[in-house]
């Protein structure tokens, strides 16, 4: 990653934080959870066992990935947004027998290493890394342009986003993969409220360690001197919105400086960190459509947990 880009996404992450601790009702984009030491926290939290996403979708992948393949046709470039480890990969791009593999991630450092660990795991797959922030528009590597694409999207990373948000994002991903692309998305279902609580603040405290890693990036990058004793994680199930929040809570009234600003917080009060929509079938399908998606096919598991669904933009095709 080049300098001036490290300089941008630095930039972002300090308008965000100012303009999210500015306000009345304090807010941090979930985004920015996911810098080095978050990534390699979120990787520990997916080997959980409160946390099922993950075990789930990995079940729905070695399931389905190749019916994947057959329904949307192999040999095209793989594009997967917010790759992190790219742990559920290698049996997608081989499943689908992707000619070329982009991920994509925010976090540099954890992106090249990824990327890395994967090329030696397939050493024969064209490999093409982009450090970036997905939720904005992105110009693919010159080699990836012009081919046919299938995006791959797993991890239910779509519930962070607000309805409205989401459908920006999905018609963001169509305009990145080009004509009548394909898309591979994970999208968790709704469910037991105690079980998605569970999920989100488990007993082990390593969901606590990676939301108040948040507050040690600031620290590290910002100059900041937040105080992570007068913090706690907190995450809520919002049964009207449909969604676990996650919160970090302020112990007791604290004051402090970060990217050169002053703020202070009530004991009490909240900075609200991420947002996990659940989403019905029926709901996942509407999602799709509105942002110009046909759904083409879903598989769920035997207990209804998770769902895997495969889209598809810009073409006329008629659901099963």
């Amino acid at each position: 990653m080049t300098s001036a880009t490290e300089a941008l996404l630095k930039d972002d992450f300090a308008d965000a934080v100012v303009r999210g601790l500015s306000q009345p009702r304090k807010v941090i984009p979930a985004r920015y959870l996911y810098d080095w030491q978050g990534s390699e926290l979120f990787e520990a939290i997916t080997t959980l066992p409160e946390y099922y996403p993950t075990r789930t979708e990995t079940g729905l992948l070695d399931a389905y990935a190749h019916e994947i393949g057959r329904i949307a046709g192999t040999g095209k470039v793989v594009v997967e947004f917010g790759s992190g480890s790219s742990t559920k990969t290698p049996v997608f791009v081989e499943a689908v027998r992707a000619a070329a593999y982009v991920p994509i991630d925010i976090s540099a450092d954890f992106l090249r290493d990824a990327a890395a660990g994967l090329a030696r795991l397939l050493p024969g797959l064209d490999i093409l890394p982009v450090a970036a922030d997905f939720t904005k528009p992105i110009a693919l590597p010159r080699a990836a342009r012009g081919r046919p694409m299938i995006g791959f999207f797993p991890g239910s990373t779509i519930g962070n986003l607000t309805h409205a948000a989401a459908v920006d994002l999905l018609r963001a991903f169509r305009a990145t993969l080009g004509e009548a692309p394909w898309l591979a998305i994970g999208i968790d279902l709704r469910k037991n409220p105690r079980l998605i609580e569970a999920a989100y603040d488990d007993s082990a405290g390593v969901t606590s360690a990676f939301n108040l890693n948040l507050l040690a990036r600031i620290n590290r990058e910002l100059g900041g001197d937040i105080p992570l004793d007068a913090f706690e994680h907190c995450a809520l199930w919002n049964d009207d919105l449909g969604r676990i929040e996650m919160h970090l809570a302020a112990t007791r009234d604290v004051r402090f400086h970060a990217a050169g600003e002053t703020f202070s917080l009530r004991e009490g009060e909240t900075i609200h960190t991420e947002n996990s929509h659940k989403y019905t079938i029926e709901e996942a399908r509407l999602l799709a459509r509105a942002a110009g998606w046909r759904p083409v096919r879903y598989w769920t598991d035997a207990r209804g947990l998770f769902s895997l669904h495969l889209w598809r933009g810009g073409a006329d095709i008629m659901e099963p």
